[in-house]
């Protein structure tokens, strides 16, 4: 299992752009899990992971070791490779 945390703002327009790539990696990788979090709502789990700008994509494995993190809007490529990284 790969787990993709997402951390959004409400007027965040990369935001948008980063949930598509994230959305293309889960129809490609079967076991990746997006969850979406905004800041403002999961304010305590944004702090637990250090999180200071929107979006901020965080990718771990199964057993919840951080393998990739982004701030800004990722490359398809950039979250498959890390994906692979984390299976």
């Amino acid at each position: 299992m790969v787990n993709l945390l997402l951390f959004t703002s409400a007027f965040c327009q990369p935001c948008s752009q980063t949930r598509e790539v994230l959305a293309e990696v889960a129809r490609l990788v079967p076991s990746a899990s997006v969850t979406e979090m905004d800041v403002a709502r999961y304010s305590a789990e944004a702090e637990a992971e250090s999180v200071r700008m929107t979006p901020t994509v965080i990718i771990q494995d199964a057993a919840g070791a951080e393998v990739f993190r982004a701030v800004g809007v990722p490359t398809l490529q950039q979250v498959l490779v890390a994906a692979a990284k984390a299976v």
